[in-house]
């Protein structure tokens, strides 16, 4: 029996932000507005947060667990960030790839780069900023979870990160959240349509 091929292969869209910035509602709801897009659901070592679910926003192992899979190459990247471990299971990303299926990822710059470097022809990199410092300071301060000195390190970070922006492909300032989505949106069909991505020639054309 003859191996049949879909027409391109997978995508791996992922969106990248400082913490605030709004890239976890925006993957959100792609994900349920855009056909097509799975979620690529991260491990993290950390405890869930209120309202967040085993396998649908993290997978929260232990840190016996992490270094486990870590070790025995489960994962395309991974990183620690404050207290906490982070990393992105590296067999459905491949499945999807090899599949024809696109995935998206919420990650940060650093898992971001590390995608890129490993899958650098199906990745395709978004960063999500607010309109300005000053807003994502006024909604991190709103999130009422954090204390004082936990606020701080996120600005640190995001100022930090901010500077990684010129090394993505596209760049959306999230100040209205359909807005935004319907550019996201605009991306992965354009990213969809690039003849680069085809397997093969089209069938009517081919004689």
């Amino acid at each position: 029996m003859n191996l049949v091929l879909p027409l391109r292969r997978g995508i791996i869209f992922i969106v990248s932000a400082p913490s605030g910035a709004g890239k976890t509602t925006i993957s959100r709801a792609a994900v349920r507005e855009i056909g097509g897009l799975t979620p690529s659901v991260s491990l993290t070592t950390r405890r869930p947060r209120n309202g967040e679910t085993e396998g649908i926003d993290y997978q929260f192992v232990s840190e016996e667990e992490f270094q486990r899979r870590k070790e025995a190459g489960e994962l395309a990247e991974w990183a620690r960030v404050f207290d906490a471990c982070y990393g992105t299971p590296r067999q459905p990303l491949e499945d999807a790839i090899r599949e024809g299926r696109d995935m998206l990822l919420d990650i940060d710059v650093q898992g971001a780069r590390a995608l890129t470097a490993r899958y650098p022809k199906d990745a395709v990199t978004i960063f999500v900023l607010p309109p300005s410092f000053e807003e994502l300071e006024e909604r991190l301060r709103g999130r009422g979870t954090e204390s004082e000195q936990a606020i701080a390190g996120r600005l640190q970070r995001a100022r930090e990160e901010f500077r990684a922006y010129p090394e993505y492909d596209y760049l959306i300032i999230n100040a209205d959240l359909a807005d935004s989505l319907e550019q996201l949106e605009t991306i992965v069909k354009a990213e969809r349509s690039r003849v680069a991505r085809l397997r093969e020639e089209i069938a009517p054309w081919k004689n």
